[in-house]
């Protein structure tokens, strides 16, 4: 009988990582879940690591992959159970009980249910982070939920797609867009927290911000080309800078002073043009 849940962990080179995310998911309370270890063929002891625990661990393999979104691709093919997460090297899940306390919520009422995770960045900093309970299109265009905390349905992969091998970071940020945003499939919050994640991987990264940007901005050039030419203004609305300008409002004693500054400024100005 397939289990409920597949936990999928994709690794290449770190066995430091490994070992944590092993040890997390061997110490899941509940049993209800098939492990799927996708290794690139490291070179680094991980191959040896998995094969100490190769009695625990259901689907095992190392092998040279294309990138991270072929291996997760490929253990996405792997793997048997209704549900999939996503649990990569040096992500953990929050504690003991995580699974115990969700399987019993992924039922038919939705395809994929997301809750909240820790951000953390080992020595540094940890964060909590919470999500909305509804899932709106200009959500994703600054946000998205996180594989390390969501469930999602296996059989959605099939009927859609599997993720992008084209990309190097928004794959699963396509996935969660296309199907929740123009599929229209059903999810839902679990107002749990499921998962610290290691926040130090390419999609963390600062570096890797314009090319993040660049692989949205082909998404939704894809499949919602008529938003394309909102993509940098629904950016600006959820700029920092804006953000601001919604605090101040809030307080009228403030906004009044800031709405005269601005009609001072309007005045050696050109007049505002008309939409």
């Amino acid at each position: 009988m397939s289990k409920k849940v597949s936990i999928i962990t994709v690794n290449y080179n770190d066995k430091p990582g490994l070992e944590k995310t092993i040890a997390s998911v061997l110490s899941q309370t509940s049993s209800d879940y098939e492990f799927v270890v996708m290794d690139g063929g490291s070179t680094d002891g991980s191959v040896e690591l998995i094969n100490q625990y190769k009695d625990r661990i259901d689907i095992a393999v190392s092998e040279k992959d294309s990138g991270v979104f072929n291996a997760m691709n490929k253990a996405i093919k792997a793997a048997t159970g209704e549900f999939l997460i996503f649990m990569n090297g040096g992500d953990i899940f929050y504690n003991q009980t995580v699974l115990e306390d969700v399987i019993p919520m992924l039922t038919s009422e939705a395809d994929i249910y997301y809750g909240d995770n820790y951000k953390e960045t080992p020595g540094r900093s940890k964060r909590l982070k919470t999500y909305p309970e509804k899932l709106s299109f200009s959500f994703f265009y600054t946000s998205s939920i996180n594989h390390q905390s969501t469930f999602i349905r296996r059989s959605l992969f099939d009927q859609y797609f599997y993720y992008n091998e084209n990309y190097r970071i928004a794959a699963d940020w396509e996935f969660f867009i296309y199907t929740i945003c123009k599929e229209n499939v059903p999810y839902k919050y679990l107002k749990k927290t499921i998962a610290i994640y290691d926040f130090t991987g390419i999609s963390s990264n600062p570096k890797s911000s314009e090319l993040f940007i660049k692989e949205k901005s082909q998404t939704i050039a894809k499949y919602f080309p008529a938003f394309a030419d909102d993509y940098k203004e629904v950016s600006e609305l959820n700029s920092k800078r804006f953000l601001q300008f919604r605090h101040i409002k809030d307080h009228k004693f403030a906004f009044k002073i800031l709405k005269g500054f601005i009609s001072l400024i309007l005045l050696f100005l050109p007049k505002v043009p008309k939409k």
